[in-house]
């Protein structure tokens, strides 16, 4: 809590003080999801170059690559969203991200020599992307709610590149990389 936020509500009646609160509350745990998806994006940009450098269709290494590119900025973003509100970002683990890169991790070593990797590659990316949307998601619900524009115009440009990586990562999926681990069998 904000040093003189709780004395302040005191004199208040208790439809303003927990309504005030309750805005405080949503406040905290908004930057707290920040501070989340922001370590989430940072341990992406070790995990997308590894991924890239492991694809076998060229198709497949330009999306990851590209997504790289996509997921620096996004990292700006959210920086500028926070600097909007006048906030810092706090220091935080995502342990989400932690395990769903660490799946993915496994999953590319059991495949390394198999005509699945690129499959495999892209099942994993899709959870990331998933989870980063249904992050993005909650966080743009919040900042309307709360009328934090500039942050959600930042928040919103976020979700669309997600959904976008999502969507491109399935039309390989379904264009190639799905038949070539069928195929092999």
């Amino acid at each position: 809590m904000r040093n003189g936020k709780r004395g302040a509500n005191k004199s208040k009646s208790n439809g303003a003080q927990s309504e005030e609160m309750s805005n405080d509350a949503l406040h905290e745990l908004f930057l707290d999801e920040l501070a989340d998806i922001y370590n989430a994006e940072k341990q992406l940009t070790k995990a997308l170059p590894k991924m890239a450098k492991a694809a076998q269709s060229q198709e497949l290494k330009e999306a990851f690559e590209t997504h790289l590119e996509e997921t620096e900025n996004q990292i700006s973003r959210l920086e500028q969203a926070t600097k909007a509100l006048g906030e810092t970002l706090k220091r935080k683990k995502c342990k989400g991200m932690e395990g769903l890169l660490e799946e993915g991790k496994e999953m590319m070593e059991e495949k390394d020599d198999s005509s699945a990797l690129d499959a495999a590659l892209i099942a994993s990316a899709q959870k990331v992307e998933h989870y980063e949307i249904a992050s993005y998601g909650t966080l743009c619900n919040w900042a309307e709610m709360m009328g934090h524009r500039e942050a959600l115009e930042l928040l919103k440009q976020n979700l669309a590149e997600e959904k976008a990586t999502d969507e491109k990562l399935t039309e390989i999926a379904e264009s190639t990389a799905n038949q070539q681990a069928h195929q092999s069998q």
